[in-house]
C-alpha cells in the first residue's frame, strides 16, 4: 500500500507545484512586465479584480505543493542511503526557502501593494519583489534537486560539495531579505542567474 500512497502524494506534489511554479513565472514574466506598461486604469483595474485571484492560487498552491514536499521528504529521508538523497536535499532547502517567501514575504507585503491592508506601499513592492525573484532564481535549484535525485548519478559525491552548495542557496536567502536584486532586476537577467546557479550546483557536486 505504502508505495500507492507514495504516488499520489508525488502525483499531487507535481500538480500543486505546476499550479504554483506557473504563477510564479506568470508574476515575474508577465505581470509585472505589464504593469509596467499598462495605463493606469487598466493597471488599477489588474491590481483590484486580477492581482488578488492570482495571488490565491499562488499562496496555496505553495501551501499544498510544500505539505505534500513534506511527506515525501519523511518518505525519501527512511531510505537515505539512496545516492540521490544529498542532491534532493538541495533542491528541498531551496522550496523550503520558497516557501517561506510567498507566505512570510510576498503575501504579507502583496497586501499593502493592493491596499488589502495598510502600510508602505513603494517599500512593500520592493520586499515581495525582491522575494518573488528570488523564488524564481531558486525554481532552477529546486528542480535540479527534486529530479537529480532519481535521474542524475554523480560518482563520488563528496559531503563538502554538498554543504557549499547548501551554504550558496541559504546565502541567496539572506539576500532576499536584506540585499539587493542586482542581475536579477530584468526577467533576462533572473533566467540566466538561475540557469546559472543550477550549473554551478551541478559543477559544485560533480567535481569537488
Amino acid at each position: 500500500m505504502m508505495p500507492v500512497i507514495e504516488f499520489i502524494f508525488r502525483w499531487a506534489h507535481v500538480v500543486f507545484g505546476i499550479v504554483w511554479i506557473g504563477m510564479l513565472y506568470y508574476f515575474n514574466f508577465v505581470q509585472t512586465e505589464y504593469f509596467k506598461e499598462a495605463e493606469a486604469e487598466a493597471k488599477a483595474d489588474a491590481m483590484k479584480k486580477l492581482a488578488p485571484r492570482a495571488l490565491w492560487w499562488f499562496r496555496w498552491g505553495a501551501m499544498f505543493t510544500f505539505i505534500t514536499g513534506l511527506y515525501l521528504l519523511y518518505a525519501v529521508g527512511a531510505h537515505s542511503t539512496l545516492m540521490g538523497a544529498p542532491i534532493l536535499w538541495i533542491g528541498a532547502l531551496a522550496g523550503i526557502f520558497m516557501f517561506l517567501n510567498v507566505w512570510l514575504i510576498i503575501w504579507p507585503n502583496q497586501q499593502v501593494v493592493l491596499g488589502m491592508k495598510e502600510g508602505d506601499g513603494p517599500a512593500s513592492a520592493a520586499k515581495a519583489g525582491l522575494a518573488s525573484r528570488t523564488n524564481t532564481l531558486f525554481s532552477g535549484p529546486m528542480l535540479f534537486g527534486m529530479l537529480g535525485s532519481k535521474h542524475l548519478y554523480i560518482e563520488d559525491m563528496s559531503n563538502i560539495a554538498v554543504w557549499i552548495c547548501l551554504g550558496i542557496i541559504v546565502l541567496l536567502e539572506v539576500n532576499a531579505l536584506v540585499g539587493k536584486m542586482g542581475l536579477m532586476a530584468s526577467v533576462r537577467g533572473v533566467i540566466h542567474c538561475s540557469l546559472g546557479l543550477v550549473a554551478a550546483i551541478w559543477a559544485l557536486l560533480a567535481w569537488v
